[in-house]
């Protein structure tokens, strides 16, 4: 599947792959530390402009919550592969 800017395939990190991206991959990062429950900066960066949005958590509590609510999803479901657009109610 191709997005409006040409991605097909989306790459987490650079270790390993030195020099320029292929034209066709966006790239993403995630960097976790300390005993921070949850802050993210989504950064997407084109040729001289940038978006960025920042989600933060400041307990764990609505990390439990969705794996509870994902828990009670799965109840009588048959083995599969479910992601939380099933669980929300958003596939």
């Amino acid at each position: 599947m191709q997005d409006a800017f040409g991605f097909t395939r989306v790459a987490h990190g650079r270790e390993g792959r030195p020099g320029a991206r292929p034209a066709d991959e966006i790239g993403y990062h995630a960097v976790r530390a300390g005993d921070n429950p949850g802050e993210h900066t989504i950064l997407f960066g084109l040729e001289g402009e940038s978006l960025s949005v920042n989600v933060r958590a400041t307990s764990r509590d609505c990390y439990a919550s969705g794996a509870l609510a994902a828990a009670a999803f799965l109840i009588g479901k048959p083995a599969g592969l479910y992601s939380m657009r099933d669980v929300l109610g958003l596939s």
